[in-house]
């Protein structure tokens, strides 16, 4: 390829400095009579991303040192640049560096002064850089790990090499997160931690040199997460028991599920806490609670070999201790005869007898309470009373649990004094 004449370009050239302003270009002086650089002398190594030069020195006292000048044949055609001075004329190496990999460039060299002149330039002189290092042969990601994804891949016989770039792209966006740098050119295995549950991952591997070269990045490869456990099925939750809630479920289609969690709150949206585990065989749990009436809600959540819980964003059942019975409805309360009779309907089918609570008013701020327990029919009479005492009776249902209404209002009676023969 024919370079254009130097003295047709437009460059900036200063024997000053060692990077000059290519934003300020000038023609450069050229003094024929200055001894310039054999273009035959000039020797090369190339790598990835530099090229080291070598040359005969010039003898010309007049020399103060060399202008270096390239274009990148790809990108600049054959439009060079000045690109470096090397301020002294004993200088015979010089490396270019920052280059593009497997790309062809042309240089030119000539001999600097410390004013603007300087000689003529070399011939065109053209050299490439090594194409960039081979990528990772082999590269896995393995699948179905809790919350995680293993990378495993070939070390990268390239002895150069010191470490490896690992890099992931996400669901949300196909560009790529550098993670880690793994250092150690035997180092074979990254895992990446703290992923989401059932979601595909994609990553690649560069092995890096110890001079910062990057090899091109291997192939693509994808992982997904593994899934949380299924739940377990068809909860359901008593309401009808005394003073506890009995769960029972349907084991979860999960084959390595190692128990279950049972979780309880008084909202069916919030609020859960866990109370109780059992194990993969066991499909139910009794709730005691010293409570009447009392409702909770509660989700059943499968637990599989490596710790993951299946979602907790499930509907929740409701359950309940059995309530309180209806208090029972007083019909009859007198005085007949020396007794006192008391009749009542049950109130709450659920009463299989009853308490009768009296109370005797013995002074003015002084009172006496007597309980009679398992009246099983819906009658009571006492005929242990005085005349001229005030009495007040209430009546409780009792169920076959023992759990009990609340007590009826009191209903005062009284046998009255018989009056004194004058």
């Amino acid at each position: 390829m024919k370079i254009a004449s130097l003295t047709a370009l437009i460059l900036l050239v200063s024997g000053c400095s060692l990077k000059n302003n290519l934003n300020e270009p000038k023609t450069p002086k050229v003094d024929e009579s200055l001894e310039s650089v054999d273009s035959a002398s000039i020797r090369s190594i190339s790598d990835v991303d530099a090229i080291a030069f070598e040359w005969r020195k010039v003898d010309d006292p007049r020399v103060t040192g060399y202008h270096f000048y390239r274009a990148n044949m790809k990108k600049d055609g054959t439009k060079l640049k000045y690109i470096d001075t090397i301020e002294n004329r004993y200088a015979t190496h010089y490396v270019d560096k920052d280059l593009e990999p497997n790309t062809k460039y042309v240089y030119k060299i000539s001999a600097a002064t410390a004013g603007e002149v300087e000689s003529k330039t070399t011939n065109d002189y053209m050299v490439s850089t090594l194409p960039q290092i081979e990528g990772i042969s082999f590269v896995q990601a393995i699948s179905n790990l809790p919350k995680q994804i293993k990378i495993i891949w070939r070390p990268h016989p390239n002895e150069r090499v010191e470490s490896y770039k690992i890099e992931r792209s996400s669901p949300e966006t196909s560009e790529w997160k550098k993670l880690e740098t793994v250092k150690g050119r035997l180092q074979a295995e990254y895992i990446d931690m703290d992923l989401e549950d059932n979601v595909i991952y994609q990553y690649r591997v560069t092995a890096l040199t110890f001079d910062d070269l990057e090899s091109l990045p291997s192939k693509i490869v994808q992982a997904q997460t593994k899934p949380l456990p299924d739940p377990a099925f068809k909860v359901n939750a008593s309401r009808d028991l005394p003073r506890k809630i009995a769960l029972s479920w349907q084991a979860s289609k999960s084959s390595d599920v190692v128990r279950y969690n049972i979780y309880r709150s008084s909202s069916a949206t919030s609020g859960f806490s866990k109370i109780h585990s059992v194990g993969a065989n066991t499909f139910k749990f009794e709730d005691f609670i010293n409570e009447d009436g009392k409702v909770y809600f509660y989700k059943v959540r499968a637990v599989d070999k490596d710790g993951l819980e299946s979602s907790e964003h499930v509907n929740a059942v409701m359950g309940s201790t059995l309530s309180k019975l209806e208090k029972p409805i007083i019909t009859l309360a007198q005085i007949q005869g020396q007794k006192a009779i008391l009749n009542w309907q049950p109130g709450d089918s659920r009463a299989v007898s009853y308490n009768v609570y009296k109370t005797v008013k013995e002074g003015f701020f002084k009172e006496k309470t007597v309980k009679f327990e398992n009246i099983n029919a819906l009658r009571f009479e006492d005929k242990d009373i005085a005349r001229g005492v005030e009495y007040s009776y209430a009546i409780q249902s009792v169920d076959q649990y023992g759990i009990v209404s609340e007590i009826t209002s009191k209903t005062e009676l009284v046998l009255p004094k018989l009056k004194e023969l004058k």
